[in-house]
């Protein structure tokens, strides 16, 4: 399902995929299927979503980010892919940021560019995330490791 209010430019989307309102889907975008994309959601072309995703409200997926399967994107979760950003420089450059299945991201934490997020680890909402998180772990505040 993809809404009639939505710009979904890519044919690369899994079957039961539902893109909701005010979503900007680009040509090269990888969704798989299953995945449940929520309104005002922006994702580039160098990008790839695997299956049984949820990305809710707000949450920008720019080139160089791959999810696995598996994975919760909470609202408002902001990726970057620019270590450091300046405006109009266009040889920048790009850092992949891979999110390995089962991961449950919260509401509003910040992944900084070139992380890989290991399975099932937890980042708890409003979390900023400068280095890679192994698997199982889970993450809150600014890198704070929860036993």
């Amino acid at each position: 399902m993809i809404h009639s209010l939505a710009d979904v430019q890519s044919q690369k989307i899994g079957p039961n995929t539902r893109i909701w309102q005010f979503c900007v889907v680009l040509p090269e975008a990888e969704i798989g299927s299953d995945c449940n994309i929520c309104s005002h959601c922006f994702i580039e072309n160098q990008t790839r979503i695997g299956n049984n995703v949820t990305i809710k409200n707000g949450v920008q997926i720019w080139d160089g980010i791959e999810i696995e399967d598996n994975v919760f994107i909470g609202p408002n979760v902001t990726f970057c892919n620019d270590k450091y950003p300046r405006s109009g420089f266009r040889k920048f450059q790009l850092l992949k940021t891979l999110v390995k299945k089962g991961v449950s991201i919260g509401a509003n934490a910040t992944i900084l560019p070139g992380i890989t997020i290991g399975e099932n680890a937890v980042i708890g909402a409003g979390s900023i995330i400068t280095r890679n998180v192994l698997p199982g772990q889970k993450i809150v505040g600014n890198m704070k490791v929860i036993e």
